[in-house]
């Protein structure tokens, strides 16, 4: 079977998704990303990679009702699917084995 390869923003906008205790949209993802990550990232780069996500069946997405404040538009809200969990959880295993192979010796050369 194929493994899923994500790339780094993808994997690190489904970690954001997955530590939201409820739907998200693309600011908070976006404001998420860089006080975690210490880098910004365009709200463009966000939004594409929210519905690339949701095409590739991690993410659901849902839109809320409009607001005044928002000039009458709604917010397209994003939640974390199985699908998403499980390929997330398959990285964790595939990056904690990669880390268990290093030898203690490398380890105290890096400093870790």
């Amino acid at each position: 079977m194929k493994k899923t390869v994500l790339g780094e923003l993808e994997e690190l906008v489904l970690l954001v998704v997955a530590a939201s205790t409820g739907p998200v949209y693309g600011v908070p993802v976006m404001e998420q990303l860089q006080a975690h990550a210490g880098r910004s990232f365009t709200i463009g780069a966000v939004h594409t990679t929210l519905y690339r996500l949701e095409e590739k069946g991690f993410l659901s997405s849902s839109v809320g009702g409009a607001t005044s404040d928002r000039g009458g538009r709604r917010k397209r809200f994003f939640a974390l699917t199985a699908a998403g969990a499980s390929v997330l959880a398959e990285i964790r295993a595939m990056r904690e084995n990669l880390w268990q192979a290093i030898p203690e010796e490398k380890l105290k050369l890096l400093g870790l």
